[in-house]
Parts: C-alpha cells; sequence; structure tokens
C-alpha cells in the first residue's frame, strides 16, 4: 500500500487561453495535514475540485488513493467540504445529516459518530438555520466525515470563524490527522497553516511554487550579534559556519545559523578576543516565505504607493 494518498502529474484546468491551474504536481502522505496554500484566486478550489472528479482537467492526471477522482470506489473513502456547507434550514443538524447517512448507506451510527468527533451532539436536535457559522461549519466538516473517510478535502475550512471558532476547528483537523485521517485543506490564512500542518503547497497563478515542510519553507534561521572587533568575528565565524554564511549589516554580524550553533560561536570568539555584547535569533516566519514567494508584498506594497 502506497504512502502517498494524492499524487497529481502536470495537472492543468484552462479555460480559454486562461490556465486556473497550470502544471501542478503535489503529493499528499498518509496521515499528514497539507496545507494547499495561496492567496485568493491562486486555483486551490479548481485543484481541490479536480480531485474529488467534479471538474474534469484540461491535461495531466490525478490519482487519490490509488483510483482516478471521482471514481465511486474513490469517493466511498473521501470526505469532503468545498466551498461552504448547503443544508436544509428547516431540518436540525442531526436531520440534515441522515438524509446524507442515507444517501451513502449508512445508518444511525454513523450520523451519531460524526455529531460526537465535531462535537455538536448537544445541539443535533437545533434547527441548521439557527446554528451560528462556526457551528455551521462543524456541520460540514461532520457530513464530510461520515462513513469514516481514510482522506478528507477541505476548502477554507476556517473562513468566516471568529478566533475561539478557527481554534476549534484546529483542534478538530488536528484531532482528525492523529487519529489516522489525513487532511488536506486549502487556505490563504498563513497563521492557520503555520499551526496545524505537517507540509504545505504554495499556489500563485495556477503555478504550484513551493511544496515542503513550514521549517523548510521558511529556511534556516539567522543570528545577529553585536560584536567588537568585527572583522575578527567575522573571521571566526567563517571558519566555522563557512564564508557564505556570514554577513554584516549595520556593524552586526548576520549568521545562517540554528540557535543550537550559539554556545560554540559564542566560546570561539570569546578565546579570540572578542567582546560579544548581544545575540538575537531571527527565524523568518511563514509569512515573509509567502511573500518571497508569491510576490505578494511587492503588490502590497504598489497598491499603497499608487
Amino acid at each position: 500500500m502506497t504512502d502517498e494518498i494524492v499524487v497529481t502529474e502536470n495537472l492543468t484546468k484552462r479555460y480559454g487561453e486562461r490556465a486556473a491551474v497550470d502544471a501542478v504536481n503535489l503529493t499528499v502522505g498518509r496521515g499528514e495535514v497539507y496545507g494547499f496554500l495561496g492567496p485568493n484566486g491562486a486555483g486551490k478550489t479548481t485543484t481541490l475540485r479536480m480531485l474529488l472528479g467534479l471538474v474534469r482537467p484540461t491535461s495531466g492526471t490525478a490519482l487519490v488513493l490509488g483510483r482516478p477522482p471521482g471514481a465511486p470506489e474513490t469517493l466511498r473513502d473521501v470526505g469532503a467540504l468545498v466551498e461552504g456547507p448547503g443544508f436544509y434550514p428547516y431540518l436540525s443538524g442531526r436531520e440534515n445529516l441522515r438524509v446524507l447517512a442515507r444517501y451513502n448507506g449508512l445508518g444511525e451510527v454513523a450520523v451519531e459518530a460524526a455529531l460526537a468527533q465535531v462535537e455538536l451532539t448537544d445541539r443535533a436536535r437545533d434547527r441548521y438555520r439557527s446554528y451560528s457559522l462556526g457551528m455551521k461549519q462543524r456541520l460540514g466538516v461532520a457530513a464530510a466525515l461520515l462513513g469514516e473517510p481514510r482522506l478528507l478535502i477541505l476548502d477554507e475550512p476556517t473562513n468566516g470563524l471568529d478566533p475561539a471558532g478557527m481554534a476549534d476547528m484546529r483542534d478538530l483537523v488536528r484531532a482528525l490527522a492523529d487519529g489516522g485521517q489525513t487532511v488536506l485543506l486549502s487556505s490563504h490564512l498563513l497563521g492557520e497553516v503555520e499551526q496545524i500542518c505537517d507540509r504545505v503547497g504554495v499556489i500563485a497563478g495556477g503555478v504550484l511554487l513551493a511544496q515542503s515542510t513550514v521549517a523548510q519553507l521558511r529556511g534556516t534561521s539567522t543570528l545577529l550579534m553585536r560584536v567588537d572587533p568585527l572583522s575578527t568575528a567575522a573571521g571566526v565565524a567563517a571558519r566555522l559556519l563557512g564564508e557564505s554564511k556570514v554577513s554584516t549589516v549595520e556593524g552586526s554580524l548576520r549568521l545562517a545559523a540554528e540557535p543550537d550553533r550559539t554556545p560554540a560561536l559564542v566560546r570561539a570568539m570569546v578565546e579570540a578576543g572578542v567582546d560579544v555584547h548581544e545575540v538575537h535569533h531571527q527565524e523568518r516566519s511563514l509569512e515573509a516565505a509567502f511573500f518571497a514567494l508569491t510576490g505578494e508584498g511587492q503588490a502590497r506594497e504598489q497598491e499603497v504607493m499608487a
């Protein structure tokens, strides 16, 4: 059994001359939370719809659980919440799930299990139209969980939620992954992705720009050291780290190094007669990495200046 739950190869969707998704190659591993990260209109939802068989690709291929997207045997093992939940407003949460369960050949046990997973059992008798936005999102996830799917696809699951609702959804997604399910979620909220995802794929303009762990996407952290004399300290650091990882900025030493290298660096500098006045650890945020890849930061600056 393969460890890759989702695999695409040059997956492309064109609308006339415009490529909504352009030759995307992504892989989602078993049991991980994979964050599909990108600005609005980047091609996230179109990609997810192709993985569900709702949209036919123009070219390229995709395998979901080792099978073609949209095939009945594939969909039995996939749960999805794409572009918001849609339920009958006059039915209760439990009754809405019963409708879906009957359609999928599932019984009452599946309904109650899904309600319990999203912690809606106490409000299951209330009509859907009385639910808060967070409860509606959770019921949508409950619908996706019917039948205990191996893969859960969530499109912007925290969209429109308040901070408490976002935290609840984050805890739910993490619990699902800890329970052995694979979660593929799209988002434009960098903080959410950073907190819950094992790996991320960054997409912009339909092009997958990067695919890695959050730590790899951030890159190597930086140490800033205020030292004297600067030239001697730079020489010591170059011997320990290599010249390519040493630079100076505004009279301080900038080192491309992880925090655990600090004690050895300070010790070597003191032994070389260098006075070490300050040491600061800087780590590139996911936001900075995202802007560097997509150019979103430059676009915002231009909008402000216009």
